[in-house]
């Protein structure tokens, strides 16, 4: 060859390069290409389900955030649910509150690796993919809970694959925010049931009405075959196909081993419900108004008892039908210590147009009659001016243009004033109005926090012992409320929780007493004995009752040691009923509602310390007989006998002597007839002087309420604040030295 090459030899291998070179079978390019996507794959599949996230955005939740409000009662139970905002009945349950059976079988029946996988079930997907291609149908889907929730959330009506990817990463989502239990929760309050019903709980109070915490086996088969085909298989419409899917639930239940044999047998003969139940209404009047008083709020705790509220509701419904048409009633339980209303009947079926059912006259104010008459007595014991046994004059007489009579036309001559509060006799009550003074008399009660209201700008006058003022029946609760409570004001509390807004139900502002403890157990003391109505046993009750001018209003409020009671029966127009009185009509009701409280009657407060047991000769001279002041005030501009120390407002000091005791101080009067009768927050100084001057001893610091009657019956008082020695101010010290 040129250039003295050689040509190769072809059989030779050419030098500087080796054989072809031979691979595992292992290790060729294209099972090298297949493991490197192997292992690549979840990286792959990662960032594309990230990709698909982000291109997605966020889970859309708000479908799920518009849950029914409900109110609970001071137990949990369900007193009320209203429909959400989408007009759904949607309530909120997590998987505790679900019968454990229902959750098992739902499961085994939806997503038996519900807890294993991660949204989305790969098993699920293969199975599903190869049943496709070896029968050219779909025979089971690969649908997991998770993604069911995502299609609740995110609705599509088109079944494309692009919207089962979809779903897909959603569920991947869901997975990545919630835990197990939540996302079961979610499920258990949207899927859906038929018509508006939405959730497990919906579900279950409207087609068994009760709640899903203890379902029959029956029971849990079909709520757990509806949310498949929820408009095919309601029960009140399709009975034959609700039917056959619950029989195929408690069937493959069976095979799991999840239900007997002999379960399965009794499920399947079981019939299957035929109409909705309408969700209970318990105490709908107080319900409305605490849910609006906070929209906003999701879930409502009262204090109210559902079981006492139900049996309060079916007295209602049952005595309403002994008056005409067009009458309601109304009735409020409290508990004395707490002031939380443990029931609220607002009329007697919220639904019932006949009798105005949706007024709520637990706080229409009316004419209360005579019901505040225990109040105006108590003011009287509590100013010295007289004590139970003290004995008025119930006769004709007038009070400038007024004129009371008795409601009965009669007069009943001589009579105590235990006597007198226990018949309700009119006379004597006026004359202790009078004596109080009609001011002073409403300051108390709307310091207490009653909302007393006068026909138009009236002053307060006398005829509002006789009912000539308008009240509520759960401000006449409260004021009840307060006397069982030894005179000590109470707000009545309807929340478990404090209220947005503190001034909502903060009626008391301020006061530290409605009446002191011993005016309070007088009068107590006097309503135990009223005699009660034929056919009723009363035991330990202290009650009254009032009729409101023209027969428009009955009422009947009473306590023991535990409850207070109010009772009104009426017109909600303000029509009359003639013969209508609060003995007749609202007495009875009290005492049938205290039957429904329990056998065991809690007695009423027992008697203070200075409390006199005493007939009306034995009492003390100016208590003896009522003749009241002058001029028809506690104290009147120029009173015959007057208070000189301490001075009315003034600070006083004293001294402790040592042992808790203290030095006694001077008390003065001016005036007035002898003997003089003194008296220390209502209680008489039986060992003080019946002279001018007296010597008390106090038993602590706080206000002193002192009152002196002379022997006409004439009287004067003053409030007084005492205080330790150091503790009150140079300007503001008045030191006793004796007379």
């Amino acid at each position: 060859m040129p250039g003295g090459l050689k040509k190769p030899d072809p059989g030779k291998p050419r030098e500087g390069f080796g054989p072809p070179p031979t691979w595992p079978r292992w290790a060729s390019p294209a099972s090298l290409s297949l493991l490197v996507l192997a292992l690549a794959a979840p990286l792959i599949i990662s960032a594309g389900v990230h990709i698909a996230m982000n291109r997605l955005g966020p889970l859309p939740t708000a479908l799920s955030e518009p849950v029914s409000t409900v109110v609970l009662d001071r137990k949990g139970h369900l007193l009320r649910a209203f429909a959400n905002s989408l007009g759904r009945w949607r309530l909120a349950v997590t998987p505790h509150q679900v019968d454990p059976r229902y959750l098992e079988m739902l499961l085994n029946y939806e997503d038996k690796r519900y807890y294993s996988h991660s949204g989305v079930d790969p098993l699920a997907l293969v199975r599903a993919a190869g049943q496709l291609v070896m029968n050219g149908r779909i025979i089971s889907g690969a649908s997991t809970l998770t993604m069911q929730v995502a299609r609740l959330i995110e609705p599509r009506r088109s079944r494309s694959l692009s919207t089962k990817l979809r779903q897909m990463v959603r569920a991947l989502q869901l997975e990545t925010r919630y835990s197990k239990r939540e996302i079961l929760g979610l499920y258990l309050t949207l899927a859906p049931f038929g018509g508006n019903l939405e959730g497990i709980r919906a579900a279950s109070l409207a087609y068994f009405n009760k709640e899903p915490h203890r379902l029959t086996l029956d029971q849990s088969a079909l709520l757990i075959a509806l949310p498949q085909s929820p408009e095919t298989r309601r029960p009140d419409r399709f009975e034959k196909s609700a039917r056959t899917a619950r029989d195929k639930v408690l069937a493959r239940a069976a095979r799991a081993g999840i239900v007997s044999p002999a379960d399965f047998n009794r499920a399947t003969e079981r019939t299957v419900p035929t109409r909705r139940h309408a969700f209970p209404i318990y105490a709908a009047h107080l319900t409305q108004r605490e849910v609006s008083r906070a929209p906003q709020r999701q879930v409502h705790r009262l204090t109210i008892n559902r079981t006492l509220q139900s049996r309060l509701e079916e007295l209602a419904r049952a005595r309403i039908t002994r008056f005409e048409a067009h009458h309601s009633m109304a009735l409020i339980v409290v508990d004395n210590e707490s002031g939380e209303v443990l029931a609220h009947v607002g009329s007697p079926g919220f639904l019932d147009e006949t009798h105005a059912g949706q007024i709520d006259m637990g706080h229409a104010i009316r004419s209360p009659g005579s019901a505040l008459k225990p109040f105006i007595y108590a003011l009287a014991f509590e100013s010295g001016l007289a004590h139970p046994e003290t004995l008025i004059e119930d006769r004709p007489k007038r009070f400038g243009d007024y004129a009371p009579n008795n409601f009965d036309g009669q007069f009943r001559g001589t009579v105590t004033l235990r006597e007198a509060l226990q018949l309700s006799l009119n006379v004597p009550a006026v004359q202790l109005l009078e004596a109080v003074g009609p001011a002073t008399f409403l300051a108390r009660l709307r310091k207490a926090g009653a909302r007393i209201k006068l026909p138009g700008a009236a002053p307060p006058d006398l005829p509002m012992a006789l009912g000539g003022a308008g009240i509520t029946l759960r401000d006449l609760a409260m004021l009840y409320a307060s006397l069982a409570r030894q005179g000590k004001p109470v707000s009545l509390r309807t929340r478990l929780e404090q209220p947005p807004d503190a001034a909502i139900d903060a009626n008391v502002s301020g006061a530290k007493t409605l009446l002191t403890p011993l005016s309070a157990w007088y009068a107590a003391d006097i309503l135990r004995g009223t005699p009660p109505p034929l056919h009723t046993s009363w035991g330990a009750i202290a009650f009254k009752t009032g009729t409101s001018y023209g027969y428009r209003d009955a009422w009947a409020a009473g306590f023991d040691g535990r409850h207070t009671v109010a009772v009104w029966v009426g017109r909600p127009d303000g029509g009359p009923t003639p013969g209508m009185t609060g003995r007749l009509a609202a007495a009875p009701i009290l005492s049938e509602v205290f039957a429904r409280l329990g056998t065991h009657r809690a007695p009423i407060m027992p008697a203070p310390r200075g409390a006199i047991h005493s007939a009306s000769a034995k009492l003390p001279p100016p208590l003896r007989n009522f003749g009241g002041p002058a001029a028809g005030s506690l104290r009147s501009p120029d009173p015959a006998v007057r208070i000189a120390f301490p001075p009315d407002g003034s600070r006083v000091a004293y001294e402790q002597t040592g042992a808790g005791l203290s030095q006694a101080i001077a008390i003065k009067a001016e005036g007035g007839t002898l003997p003089l009768t003194w008296f220390v927050n209502g209680v008489p100084l039986t060992h003080a002087a019946r002279q001018r001057t007296a010597f008390w001893k106090p038993d602590g610091e706080g206000f002193v309420q002192l009152s002196i009657i002379d022997g006409q019956g004439l009287s004067d008082s003053v409030v007084f604040r005492m205080e330790n020695e150091g503790r009150v101010t140079p300007q503001h010290r008045l030191l006793p030295t004796p007379e």
